[in-house]
C-alpha cells in the first residue's frame, strides 16, 4: 500500500512555510509516495508544488485539488506541462468542481452542470496534452471563441499523454465519471465497510472505459494517530467531523453530508447539519457519533489501527493519505515516520501471507 500526505488547507497562508518544506523533504526521504497541495481561498495549489519540485527527488507532486472554475482548461494544460518539466515528470493533476459558495462567490462563475463542465475540461486538457490543436465544441467550452479572430493553437510544450489525472469526487454520477475518465480517485468521507457507496458507481464508469478496479489508484485516508486514550482522540476529532457535516458547503449543497447519508448515517448527518446551521455548534459537535470518527480515521491503539488498515486494504484502497499528529514540525515528522513504518510492516505481512497462500 502506498502513502501520501497533504499540505495546506482552505485557510493556509504560508505560516511556518520553511518547516512545512522540511516536513515534505523528510517525507520524500523516508519514502512517502505522494504530496497533495490544497487550495480554496488561501495559497494556491501550484506555487508550493513548484517550489517543492526543486527540494525533493522522488515524491510525486499532486494538486489536491485545482478547481476547474478558477482556470480555463488551456491554462490548466499549460501549467500541468510546465510542472511536469520542472518536477522531472513527477506531477499529478488533481481536479475537482469545488462547491457553489466558492465557485460563484469567489470566482464569479456559474456552478450549474458541474459534471458536464468537468468532463469537457478533462477533454480539453487531454487534447492539449496529446499535442493536438486546441479545437473543441462543447456546451460549456468552445475553442476557438466563435465569431472572433482566434484560431486553433497547438501547445508548444512536448506532448504529455501519460500525465495522470485524478478526480476528487463524491456523488454517484461523479464517481461514475471518475471511473470512466480518471487515473485515480481522491476520496473523502470514506468508510471501508461502506465502500460500495463509492465503488459501485466507480466500477460502472470503469466498465465504460474497459477497465477494472485494478486499473485505478484509490486514495483515501484521514488522521493517523497511535494512542491508548481512544476517548480523547474521538473528542478531538468531533469538531472537524461536525464542520464537515454542517459547514462544508451550503445548507442546500453539501456533498460530504450527502455521502455520509448514503453510507447509512442519515439521521446523524441531518441532525449535525441542522444544529450547525442553527448556530448550535457545541451541540452539533456532541451529536457526532463515535463510530463516524473511528471509521473515517486510523486512530487508537496499534491493534485498532492494524485492523483499520486491513479494512482499507479489503475495500480496495491502494494509497493511504496520512494526517499525523504532533505539536511541532519535528514531532509531526517523527509521527509520520512511525505511521509509515506501521503501514509498511502491515503491507509486508499481507504480502507474506499472500505468497504463502494463507
Amino acid at each position: 500500500m502506498k502513502t501520501a500526505i497533504g499540505i495546506g488547507s482552505a485557510y493556509y497562508n504560508g505560516e511556518d512555510w520553511d518547516s512545512l518544506v522540511d516536513f515534505t523533504v523528510n517525507a520524500d526521504r523516508i519514502g512517502v509516495d505522494f504530496v497533495w497541495s490544497a487550495e480554496a481561498w488561501g495559497m494556491d495549489a501550484i506555487v508550493p508544488l513548484a517550489y517543492l519540485a526543486a527540494r525533493t527527488e522522488n515524491i510525486r507532486l499532486g494538486t489536491g485539488i485545482l478547481q476547474i472554475s478558477s482556470r480555463v482548461p488551456s491554462m490548466i494544460t499549460m501549467t500541468s506541462q510546465s510542472m511536469r518539466t520542472v518536477s522531472g515528470n513527477r506531477f499529478v493533476l488533481g481536479l475537482g468542481v469545488s462547491g457553489p459558495q466558492v465557485v460563484e462567490g469567489l470566482h464569479g462563475a456559474a456552478f450549474a452542470h458541474p459534471l458536464a463542465r468537468l468532463r469537457e475540461c478533462i477533454d480539453i486538457v487531454r487534447l492539449g496534452l496529446s499535442g493536438e490543436r486546441m479545437q473543441y465544441e462543447g456546451k460549456h467550452y468552445v475553442l476557438p471563441r466563435p465569431g472572433g479572430e482566434g484560431k486553433p493553437i497547438r501547445m508548444s510544450q512536448p506532448p504529455a499523454k501519460d500525465l495522470p489525472i485524478y478526480l476528487a469526487t463524491l456523488g454517484p454520477k461523479a464517481m461514475e465519471l471518475t471511473g470512466e475518465l480518471a487515473n485515480g480517485w481522491l476520496g473523502t468521507s470514506f468508510i471501508p465497510e461502506k465502500a460500495d457507496v463509492f465503488l459501485e458507481p466507480l466500477q460502472k464508469g470503469l466498465a465504460k472505459s474497459g477497465r477494472t478496479l485494478q486499473d485505478i489508484d484509490l486514495q483515501v485516508g484521514g488522521s493517523f494517530i497511535i494512542s491508548d486514550d481512544v476517548e480523547k482522540l474521538i473528542e478531538s476529532h468531533r469538531p472537524q467531523m461536525a464542520f464537515t457535516l454542517g459547514g462544508m458547503g451550503s445548507a442546500k449543497t453539501n456533498f460530504y453530508n450527502d455521502a455520509f447519508r448514503r453510507a447509512g448515517y442519515e439521521d446523524a448527518a441531518i441532525e449535525v447539519q441542522k444544529l450547525w446551521i442553527e448556530g448550535k455548534k457545541d451541540q452539533a459537535i456532541r451529536a457526532v457519533p463515535d463510530e463516524m470518527v473511528l471509521k473515517t480515521n486510523l486512530i487508537g491503539t496499534t491493534d485498532m489501527i492494524r485492523e483499520r488498515l486491513r479494512a482499507y486494504r479489503d475495500a480496495g484502497v491502494t494509497t493511504l493519505r496520512l494526517h499525523t499528529g504532533g505539536k511541532s514540525w519535528t514531532e509531526k515528522s517523527d509521527k509520520l515516520a512511525e505511521a509509515l513504518d506501521l503501514v509498511k510492516s502491515e503491507s509486508a505481512t499481507w504480502q507474506s501471507g499472500s505468497s504463502s497462500g494463507t
